[in-house]
């Protein structure tokens, strides 16, 4: 689907991938999310930074310091090819405890483009992402016990996800978390995962469609999404 359009029921959903392996399990989150958006009739453009061999260095013309701030013409494209969206999707691994430098690269580079330091700590609405929802996939080799030991759910949701959305002044966010997923990962437990996938992106498609509240009063609405 091209980038400026929108499905049959309305909703246009950004995901943006980063991991460098076209054969890993974020590829195929990505590409069930996005089967599953499109199958429920909302449009979808996907970024594949590493595909698209992105640069995440934020250059001095760029700082969000720099009143007369100059954006290279990488950053310019993109925020062209996700404005107007109504979610933005993050598929990352978890390296050392954190994002991918490339993800956190294009956070400030394209998310922070054009946005002042005062109007971040002040949580105003940005253009590209204000009252946008924020959904996040994540993995790891790690099991999910050594995770929790090491605080690392609550870490990255502090310092990433929360932020970007009091940042910019986004709406929402929700984050699902796969671990242990390491070479050799059962097709039993990669397919379960997938359909996870698939249903958080069906429930996304109908808090579009039908509103939070309805949603709320009748969950089954999201299965109307799946066609």
């Amino acid at each position: 689907m091209a980038g400026g359009e929108r499905g049959t029921t309305g909703g246009r959903h950004a995901v943006i991938l980063c991991h460098p392996d076209p054969s890993s399990f974020n590829h195929a989150i990505a590409g069930a999310y996005c089967d599953a958006v499109r199958a429920a009739g909302q449009g979808v453009v996907l970024r594949d930074l590493y595909a698209m061999g992105f640069d995440p260095v934020l250059k001095a013309t760029e700082r969000p310091t720099n009143v007369a701030a100059v954006y290279e013409a990488d950053v310019l494209a993109e925020v062209d090819a996700i404005a107007g969206c109504d979610v933005f999707v993050l598929v990352y691994p978890i390296w050392f405890g954190t994002p991918p430098a490339m993800l956190k690269g294009y956070v400030e580079r394209v998310f922070g483009a054009g946005v002042q330091p005062e109007a971040l700590q002040g949580r105003v609405r940005t253009d590209l992402l204000g009252g946008k929802r924020l959904v996040s996939f994540s993995t790891s080799a790690a099991s999910k016990v050594w995770l929790d030991e090491q605080g690392q759910g609550q870490g990255l949701n502090s310092v990433f996800d929360q932020y970007l959305v009091h940042a910019f002044g986004m709406r929402s966010q929700e984050h699902r978390r796969f671990a242990h997923i390491v070479p050799g990962l059962s097709a039993r437990f990669a397919d379960q995962y997938l359909r996870e996938v698939a249903a958080q992106a069906q429930r996304t498609c109908a808090q579009i469609a039908f509103g939070d509240e309805a949603l709320l009063a009748d969950p089954a609405l999201a299965a109307r999404m799946a066609r």
